[in-house]
């Protein structure tokens, strides 16, 4: 087997003296882990840290190996993040649930394209936006999507204004106004495609994300959801 592909480094691993276990989340393979051979160097220490965007040369004798890298530095994303530590914090989540979500070796498709913009953004006011819609799309990719067309309770694709956590189907202001203490807010901005929305509406969908993410997956999975996305309430 060989390929070559582009992605963003999520994990590392030391194996070894000076060699590293790879984990990139690349455009067309999905998730590949890898075996570099002689990573851990002064003159490579640039290279080999999360969130760097990488070129990968993979290959390995036969299927059931574990790959092989040669790599290369793209583009040094990491240095936006390590100089702010709300941008670290969400990084640190990012990294983990990609990590802990996704499958080796499967075509993300749509996903990495917000992966992609969440990166690019970095440094614009908005960069917590792209994150939210990183997650947002993250839950449909793993199949647990929200169902957000019409009411539940009524039928109707007017005036959409909650979500319910328990069947994650939107809810009309109308019908949901009596129980809107426990209902999420309607994503708007996410299925309006906007960039620029209050904070306020971001910390809503991030709330809204966490929750389904830990349900549907972490604890169907008998996982425990990850600390470093449990804290990341705290910086927005």
């Amino acid at each position: 087997m060989r390929f070559s592909d582009v992605g963003y480094i999520i994990k590392m691993k030391k194996h070894g003296e000076n060699s590293l276990i790879l984990t990139v989340l690349s455009r067309d393979h999905g998730k590949v882990t890898g075996y570099v051979k002689n990573a851990l160097s002064k003159k490579k220490n640039a290279i080999f840290q999360l969130g760097n965007k990488v070129q990968i040369d993979a290959y390995a004798r036969v299927e059931e190996n574990m790959l092989s890298f040669k790599v290369e530095l793209d583009t040094p994303y990491a240095v936006n993040f390590i100089t702010d530590n709300n941008r670290l914090i969400v990084l640190s989540s990012f990294c983990t649930l990609s990590d802990e979500c996704l499958p080796e070796m499967d075509n993300l498709e749509k996903l990495y394209k917000r992966v992609e913009n969440f990166f690019n953004f970095i440094d614009e006011d908005n960069w917590i936006t792209h994150y939210s819609y990183f997650e947002f799309y993250l839950l449909e990719y793993l199949g647990i999507g929200l169902d957000l067309s019409e009411c539940s309770a009524t039928g109707t694709t007017h005036d959409l204004a909650y979500v319910s956590p328990k069947s994650g189907k939107a809810v009309c202001a109308k019908a949901g106004e009596p129980y809107k203490d426990r209902l999420f807010k309607y994503p708007h901005y996410i299925l309006q495609e906007s960039y620029n929305p209050p904070l306020e509406d971001v910390r809503d969908v991030l709330k809204m994300t966490a929750f389904f993410l830990n349900k549907n997956f972490f604890a169907t999975h008998s996982l425990k959801f990850p600390v470093c996305r449990a804290n990341l309430a705290q910086i927005i």
